[in-house]
């Protein structure tokens, strides 16, 4: 499990908390009772869930320690340490919001499916997540990666993204849907600073890879990443970068009259 430092993925919280609003934005739910984060991080957003259904039992789910213990800072909410892989509900949910972080999870074809199971009839999954693996940021590590010189140090580190595409979405959860809100934004997000994009995915991509290499090993990765990123994103004219995030939207309602067991529920959580 990787080591998340919490104060280096917030150097953008602005940038980052736009597609967590585009998608609270599309929840059609008036009041939930029960609501879970998924991957909720450092909590910025699940105090945005708190804010708008303030009647609702709140529960953000985070794996790294160092995450929760600076959400934990936010009163009003439940914070569980959990595996977003084999995490479920003790019952079914109003609402199962997960923003940038089911992309770090294999096997989308059985674990959407079995999110949608977890939440009630009328009930809501609502999804964010990267679908960025194609363009330069990722490329490059990907390119990194497979240079003899460096395989063998980043085996296990670089992971291979499982996001697929929208209609594979679809097919995978319409047979327990009411209703399927299906998109793809393209961000233009406007950076300041030096080499600001190496320094957003040092808040994310780069996590695992960062915390297996030590020392002149870890120093040489960090220029050569920075200098593909940098060629690949240059400043404009004014000084800012600009970096283009493609990212994947479901919002998906459970139908009525679906059976309300929940799939994987005995599983450690």
């Amino acid at each position: 499990m990787s080591t998340w430092d919490p104060n280096q993925y917030l150097k953008f919280a602005d940038h980052r908390l736009r597609p967590a609003l585009d998608l609270l934005a599309r929840v059609p739910l008036e009041a939930p009772a029960t609501v879970y984060d998924l991957g909720c991080g450092p909590g910025n957003v699940t105090r945005l869930l708190i804010k708008r259904w303030p009647g609702a039992r709140v529960t953000g789910v985070e794996s790294s320690a160092a995450m929760l213990e600076k959400a934990r800072a936010i009163p009003g909410i439940t914070w569980q340490a959990a595996d977003l892989a084999s995490w479920a509900p003790p019952a079914p949910a109003d609402l199962v919001y997960s923003n940038a972080a089911l992309h770090w999870i294999d096997d989308h074809a059985s674990l959407f499916p079995r999110l949608l199971a977890q939440v009630k009839p009328g009930g809501v999954l609502a999804v964010q997540m990267p679908h960025q693996a194609a363009n330069p940021s990722h490329q490059s590590l990907f390119a990194i990666a497979r240079d003899p010189a460096w395989s063998a140090k980043l085996e296990g580190a670089v992971f291979s993204n499982p996001v697929l595409e929208p209609a594979q979405y679809y097919d995978l959860l319409a047979p327990q849907a009411a209703a399927l809100d299906l998109w793809e934004t393209e961000y233009q997000h406007v950076l300041e600073g030096e080499n600001p994009v190496l320094q957003w995915f040092m808040g994310s991509l780069l996590t695992p890879v960062l915390e297996k290499l030590k020392g002149d090993d870890r120093d040489s990765f960090i220029r050569l990443y920075g200098d593909k990123v940098a060629a690949a994103y240059p400043r404009r004219a004014d000084g800012r970068t600009l970096l283009t995030m493609r990212r994947i939207f479901i919002v998906a309602t459970r139908r009525q009259g679906a059976d309300s067991q929940i799939p994987g529920a005995a599983l450690p959580g």
